[in-house]
């Protein structure tokens, strides 16, 4: 069972029949941590944040009885809660993005305790038979391969934006407004994704893009640039059957070469097999079948430890659970002494 503590991002949670309310009765405990956001909206600092969400979990006596070791957290944005290595280095973290560094070259991620999620793809084309935007046969798409984002000064998306002034024919990667009266719109965005074999996804500011999810309900395979992308459900999932991964140091005319060799027979097989999967990258009901939803339990029910251990709890004979001042657990009074 699981308990949360306010709500975010996985909302979907609050209705999950797996949710209880008693917190005895709880195997692991959600609880938002939307630091980006409060950085962004309220207005704290650096500082403030981290003094902030120190506070809270000083003040959560299941976090201090297992360390976090049963705690979920979402949304961590661990190069801004600067402490996390200190308070949190125990707990779960739900995350689409497998490298986000503190800035001291650390990264939170932890492959042995953490999950990956799938990024959230509008709504309007995960919709079942009722897509905004429909795939197009192969035989109707004008290119090989797209690109479409922005340069951000990463050095794999400008060479994919000079590759496509190199070969106009083969790669599109027009320049995107997202402001402006020429902003582009979603459906014009899917529109222009749906017209390439191919999607083309290299890193961004992390080493995740939302574009690899996109790609799966235009129907055109993924092709990932990004050496350190780490991806969800990989217990149930082999991606080599509908996806690429290429070398981010070999993105030039060697690329296009290789993926024109792929056999139109062989881009179908990898698309059909595709299509079955992507309603994992779904966040729907978990009433339906398969869902993201589905993935993230399947992940969590292996998190869930019959035992909860820390170096700040103790027991006795008759199994109560103890702090190191032999203060019963029911009896633990917040704030709360963190690690």
């Amino acid at each position: 069972m699981l308990a949360l503590r306010g709500s975010g991002e996985l909302r979907l949670l609050l209705r999950s029949r797996f949710r209880t309310r008693k917190k005895e009765e709880a195997d692991l405990f959600f609880v938002p941590a939307y630091v980006k956001c409060v950085r962004m909206m309220g207005g704290l600092h650096d500082k403030e944040i981290n003094q902030t969400y120190v506070k809270v979990l000083s003040q959560m006596p299941y976090f201090r009885r297992s360390g976090g070791r049963d705690h979920v957290l979402s949304s961590l944005g661990a190069h801004l809660f600067r402490s996390w290595a200190t308070y949190i280095n125990r707990s779960i973290i739900l995350t689409p993005e497998g490298d986000r560094t503190d800035k001291r070259d650390t990264s939170a991620f932890n492959t042995w305790k953490d999950i990956i999620i799938p990024g959230n793809v509008e709504d309007g084309m995960t919709k079942r038979g009722a897509s905004m935007v429909q795939p197009l046969p192969l035989s109707k798409r004008k290119y090989l391969a797209n690109y479409l984002g922005r340069a951000q000064g990463k050095i794999g998306r400008l060479k994919l934006i000079e590759l496509a002034k190199q070969y106009p024919d083969k790669l599109e990667s027009p320049e995107l407004k997202f402001s402006g009266p020429d902003k582009l719109g979603r459906m014009e965005y899917f529109q222009h994704l749906r017209n390439a074999k191919f999607c083309l996804a290299p890193r961004g500011e992390s080493s995740w893009t939302l574009r690899f999810y996109e790609s799966f309900f235009v129907e055109c395979v993924p092709v990932i640039l990004s050496d350190q992308a780490e991806l969800p459900f990989q217990n149930v999932i082999d991606y080599t059957f509908f996806s690429i991964k290429w070398p981010s140091a070999q993105i030039g005319p060697e690329l296009l070469d290789y993926l024109e060799s792929i056999p139109d027979e062989d881009v179908e097989k990898m698309i059909a097999r595709g299509r079955q999967i992507r309603c994992l990258w779904v966040y729907a009901p978990e009433t339906e079948f398969c869902s993201a939803m589905q993935g993230i339990m399947w992940e969590l029910q292996r998190k869930v430890r019959q035992f909860h251990q820390s170096a700040e709890t103790l027991w006795l004979h008759n199994r109560t659970i103890v702090n190191l001042n032999l203060v019963e657990f029911s009896s633990w009074k917040p704030p709360m002494h963190l690690p």
